[in-house]
């Protein structure tokens, strides 16, 4: 019987979930926005990830310092900010968020680069219509 083993797992995997979460929080309180990204991106959490965006363009010179921030991800992070933004994009109420973010990472990244990237046609084909 590993019914047992299995809700011990369980409950580690809930309080690490809680973990990360508080660390969040905690991230973003201390407008540590660069590993607010990151885990936020971990997490698999879209809205997370705009809610940070949205609170480092509320920043003064929040341009910059989402061009900062964005530059810094890995590329895998980066793909998966480029995901989440396709959605952002459809809403009026994320739009600006989406556009400054596309925006980054056209002028941050070489167009050989982009292409390189897992999703970039069809991520590109839902933009076009909204953008």
């Amino acid at each position: 019987d590993v019914t047992e083993i299995e809700q011990e797992e369980a409950q580690a995997k809930q309080e690490e979930q809680i973990m990360k979460e508080q660390e969040l929080s905690n991230l973003l309180h201390e407008k540590r926005y660069l590993k607010a990204l990151g885990l936020a991106i971990s997490l698999d959490r879209p809205h997370t990830v705009l809610t940070v965006v949205k609170a480092i363009l509320k920043e003064s010179d929040g341009r910059k310092h989402l061009e900062e921030n964005i530059a810094r991800l890995r590329k895998d992070q980066k793909e998966a900010v480029l995901a989440f933004l396709v959605t952002w994009n459809t809403n009026s109420r994320n739009c600006h968020e989406a556009q400054a973010v596309i925006e980054t990472l056209l002028k941050h990244e070489a167009p050989d680069s982009l292409l390189q990237y897992s999703g970039i046609k069809s991520a590109v084909e839902s933009l076009l219509p909204y953008t």
